[in-house]
């Protein structure tokens, strides 16, 4: 199970929001670009990067500084928020992103994720971020009329093989990831599920790596010292 240290992106600087709430900000530092050289320092294979005001189509989005990341670190990067367009999903993978995550747009242009498994297989992710069973879009502020599992099996039947798979309620609560409703996905689909939300715990990462989850995103526990970003990676090494 990979372990993806997240940063979010808000206004320029790294942020924590409270279950999606944008109202419930923490800003956890200034330059979310020397907090991804950091998490890098500590031996992150992959970084979860988002793009929260891009994620709400308001104001200038914080693509330059996502691509200032890609360039200056030397692992895998994989990015959502405000990706709309081929024209984006090209302009991030040719810079360097290793896997774009659609979340809004696969839900209202479900041919946009046609279009782009179809041109990239294996660099395209899907984002399903839930909120008491139902997928939300536009920065989590609106509900969808799918469920989460409904999506994303629509979502693996146009080619998808990768999800990140979000609890709202559960996302900056640090109270534990919502283990029922993630092992209900991961038994529904054949696809890479990585789990996002909640893990406050290197026993929450255990438990997801124990359900069968193929990753982890780990956010306000590393930000806050709940968890020790070497020792979760400690996790990924072991059978």
């Amino acid at each position: 199970m990979i372990v993806y240290p997240a940063i979010d992106i808000k206004n320029g600087r790294c942020v924590r929001l409270l279950r999606g709430r944008f109202d419930s900000v923490t800003v956890y530092g200034d330059d979310p670009v020397q907090m991804a050289s950091k998490w890098v320092s500590l031996g992150a294979k992959w970084l979860h990067v988002v793009d929260l005001d891009g994620a709400r189509g308001e104001g200038e989005n914080n693509r330059k500084i996502i691509l200032k990341i890609v360039e200056r670190i030397g692992i895998p990067v994989q990015t959502g928020g405000g990706i709309r367009t081929m024209e984006d999903i090209e302009q991030l993978i040719n810079a360097g992103v290793a896997r774009v995550v659609l979340g809004t747009a696969a839900v209202k242009n479900p041919g946009l994720v046609k279009e782009a498994l179809a041109k990239y297989p294996n660099r395209i992710a899907v984002g399903i971020d839930a909120k008491d069973g139902n997928v939300a879009i536009e920065g989590w502020e609106r509900l969808s009329e799918y469920t989460a599992v409904d999506f994303a099996k629509q979502m693996e039947r146009l080619g998808c093989r990768v999800i990140v798979y979000t609890d709202i309620n559960t996302d900056g609560t640090l109270a534990g990831p919502n283990l029922k409703a993630m092992k209900e996905m991961i038994s529904s689909v054949s696809m890479d599920v990585i789990a996002s939300g909640g893990v406050s715990s290197l026993q929450d990462l255990k438990n997801l790596k124990e359900i069968g989850a193929a990753g982890a995103v780990v956010g306000k526990a590393i930000y806050t010292g709940a968890i020790d970003l070497s020792e979760a990676l400690e996790l990924q090494k072991e059978a």
